[in-house]
C-alpha cells in the first residue's frame, strides 16, 4: 500500500458520481461549505466580550467607590514584604 495516484481518485470521484449522482454530490459540497462557514462565525462571536448591562457602573466609578485601604497596586507583595512575613 502506498500513496493514491492519479488515476485511482479519478477512480473513486468517478465511483462516487455514479453512485449519488451530481446533483447530490453538489448538495453535500454546498452544506459542508455553510457548516464550516457558521462554525467559523461562531467562533468569531464567541470570542467578543458581552456588553455591560444597561446602567451597570463603569469600573472607574467602581475604583473610585473603594477606600484607599481596599485599592492595592496590583504589585503589592515585593521581596521586602514578603521577607517580614517570614
Amino acid at each position: 500500500m502506498g500513496r493514491l495516484g492519479f488515476s485511482e481518485i479519478l477512480l473513486i470521484v468517478g465511483l462516487a458520481v455514479l453512485l449519488f449522482g451530481g446533483t447530490r454530490i453538489a448538495d453535500v459540497g454546498r452544506g459542508l461549505g455553510e457548516g464550516i462557514k457558521n462554525f467559523k462565525k461562531g467562533m468569531r462571536e464567541g470570542d467578543e466580550p458581552e456588553p455591560p448591562p444597561p446602567g451597570a457602573p463603569k469600573r472607574t466609578e467602581i475604583a473610585a467607590q473603594l477606600e484607599p485601604a481596599e485599592r492595592k497596586p496590583a504589585a503589592a507583595t515585593t521581596p521586602s514584604e514578603a521577607e517580614k512575613h517570614v
